[in-house]
Parts: C-alpha cells; structure tokens; sequence
C-alpha cells in the first residue's frame, strides 16, 4: 500500500494527514421555499438538506403540547458511480434507507427542546447530490445547520417563545485503513477499511451515538477509543464550520432575545367592538 510522505499509514488525497477533514464547506438559504436549508459538500460528497415546518404533530404528540422532529433521506439515483434506482419505484425505502432516516432524527432530536417547539414538526429532508462516503454524516451535519436556519425564521418572525435549540450536533466518519486510525474517510478509503465507524456528538464533545463495525478484523478497546477521540476532534472543527454558517442568524436571534418580546395583544371581543345594529356596545363605566 502506497504510504503517505511522512511514511504514516497510506496515502490520502489532497495529502491531508490523517486527523485531518476533507475539504468541507456550507452552503445556506439554496432552497427558496423551504423555512430552512443548506448544502454540504464534504470531499466529493454533497448533500442538500430543507428543513420544513407544519403546525400538526404525530397523533401520539396531539395535546401534549410538544413538537416532533423527523427526517427522511435519500440518494439520487446517479449520486453513485452507476445508476440507483429510486426507492420510490420499489415502494418502500431500504432497510439502510430507514436507519439512516432514524439515525438523523434521533440525532437532531438532542439539539432541539421539543416543548419549545410546540406542536409542530419540523421535517428534514436529506438528499446526497453526490456521494463519496460520508453521506449520513454530512447529512447531520448540514442538518443541524438547517435546523437552525428554520427555528431561527419562526423565532424571529414571533411564532416561538422560547429559543429552542439547546445544542450543536454534528457528526463524522472514521476508521482504520492500514492499520492507521482516519479521520473522515472518501470512499476508496472506506472500501479498505478494517474498522469503520460514524460518530455522532455534540460540539462539547458528549456522545450520542456511535456505529463501529470491525468489517476486516476485530479491533482492541484502545483501538476505540482512539477513533472516538480523532471523531471528537474532528466534529470540533465541524462546529466552526457551523457556526459560521449561522452566525448572522444567530446575531439576529440574540438580538431579539436580549431585548425581550412584547406580548401580542389579547383579541377583543366582537361583539364588545361590533355591537348590535345601534352600533358599537358602550362601556358602561365609561361617564355619559
């Protein structure tokens, strides 16, 4: 295996060591309709993720008083060297379809205070314009970008109390390929991994999900923990990619936070504004 120039584990593209990130950007607002969007591209990888809001809530959530988050995610059908065809034609997703759909909503579920949201869902739509590994990862992450953009439309229009996103997610890829731990693995790196692993935190660092799999062998606790710990780094730096993505909107939000909201005014009554036909009704406090 061809290694890289300081001769530790194999050679990557771009020359980029092995803690390092693909070349990552976020692109926001690319949807015109939708309350909030983003376009990742991680490497060779994009994914478009709309975040849609709808005052209605599963029937398991109606009266509560709190809202849901949900994801759906899907691949074009050349986002692939050979044509896919689309799920929808076979009339159900895939089974890794629907883990992946999970994997995003319970992801995203840790960022947001579901009572603050009220009743209502807000809907991620994931689609991988291109892949090169990664996409589930990306996904979540330009997800909570496009959270953020669609919470903040509603906070700041008046439709939300209360701020309610309560963290920052992301999320990356890692393995081992030559016996040397990667951080955020292309596509031929994935295909050659012996451990291959998604991690999914919060910027602070806490855990909220992880997928490992020993695809060659099977792999040493230390082994774990140093893929956790290159994961964690890595999803730190996401983060700064986040924030700056949002920083504006968040600007905007603080701004209306410190300042504090004015209550909307309570509805009169009509029949106190319209009166019978003589017009409308009088106070009778009020002096003749």
């Amino acid at each position: 295996m061809t290694r890289n120039s300081s001769g530790e584990g194999p050679a990557r593209v771009g020359g980029r060591t092995a803690a390092a990130l693909r070349l990552f950007a976020i692109t926001i607002d690319v949807a015109k309709f939708a309350e909030g969007s983003a376009r990742v591209a991680a490497g060779d990888t994009l994914v478009h993720v709309t975040a849609s809001v709808e005052g209605r809530v599963p029937g398991f959530l109606a009266g509560s008083g709190r809202g849901w988050l949900t994801a759906e995610y899907a691949m074009l059908p050349r986002a692939t060297a050979t044509r896919n065809t689309r799920e929808v034609t076979q009339g159900r997703p895939s089974g890794r379809t629907a883990e992946i759909q999970r994997l995003i909503g319970r992801a995203l579920r840790a960022a947001v205070d579901l009572e603050a949201l009220g009743e209502r869902t807000l809907t991620l739509d994931c689609d991988v314009l291109q892949a090169d590994a990664g996409t589930r990862t990306a996904a979540i992450t330009g997800a909570w970008v496009a959270t953020v953009l669609a919470l903040a439309k509603l906070y700041l229009e008046g439709d939300l109390a209360t701020w309610p996103v309560v963290d920052q997610v992301a999320a990356v890829s890692v393995g081992i390929v030559g016996g040397v731990p990667l951080l955020d693995l292309d596509y031929l790196e994935d295909q050659d991994a012996e451990v291959d692993m998604n991690v999914v935190a919060t910027v602070g660092g806490r855990l909220i999900e992880i997928q490992g799999t020993g695809e060659r062998r099977s792999f040493e606790r230390a082994e774990l923990d140093r893929l956790v710990d290159l994961a964690l780094a890595g999803i730190a730096e996401l983060g700064r990619h986040q924030q700056a993505a949002v920083a504006e909107r968040l600007a905007l939000v603080e701004e209306v936070a410190a300042r504090g909201r004015r209550r909307p005014a309570a509805p009169k009554d009509e029949r106190r504004l319209w009166g019978g036909p003589g017009g409308p009704a009088r106070d009778p406090s009020a002096p003749r």
